[in-house]
């Protein structure tokens, strides 16, 4: 491990807060808002989770807290942003995706436009717990004939095993507890 991942390890950990029984009871929830209200902090994440990345075309951003931080990794690697929503909230035509995640299910939507064939897609997201949402997204993007470039996450909570339903895709988290 480099110096470099190392601090951000280090930043992580003392910059995400634990909340517990949010939102119901038996669930902790990892609250980034520390993280996000310091700047140079906020910086160094977003330069970490692109680095690697560059030339990929777009960045894909999961609802909600995904868009907080795949918008500014676009900015960073000068590719498209692609917001992933939740079922109804999107204008166009879509293409959808249910899937479970650990305390319901859901379903996600992009745009049927939102890609080009061919092109690679990084999917960004703040937490991959049991892997059904970046499951999900991903199955959008190839739908659409894009290629996956990559899951980077801030956080995985490696316990709930979210990387056996991502076989075959490169996965990469900056912190795992």
């Amino acid at each position: 491990m480099s110096d470099a991942s190392v601090d951000i390890t280090e930043l992580l950990r003392a910059r995400i807060r634990d909340v517990p029984d949010f939102p119901q009871p038996g669930v902790l929830f990892k609250d980034i808002t520390p993280l996000l209200a310091d700047g140079p902090a906020f910086a160094a994440v977003i330069a970490e989770l692109g680095a690697g990345y560059e030339g990929v075309d777009k960045i894909a951003g999961i609802e909600a807290r995904g868009f907080i931080l795949a918008a500014p990794v676009a900015l960073e690697l000068t590719a498209g942003f692609v917001p992933v929503r939740k079922q109804g909230k999107l204008p166009a035509k879509t293409y959808a995706e249910s899937y479970s995640l650990e305390y319901g299910t859901a379903t996600l939507e992009v745009h049927t436009d939102a890609f080009a064939p061919g092109d690679r897609v990084l999917i960004v997201d703040d937490v991959l717990a049991t892997g059904g949402t970046a499951a999900a997204t991903a199955d959008l993007v190839k739908r659409s004939g894009a290629t996956v470039a990559g899951i980077v996450v801030l956080l995985e909570l490696g316990f709930l095993a979210g990387r056996e339903k991502l076989p075959g895709l490169a996965v990469r988290s900056l912190l795992v507890v």
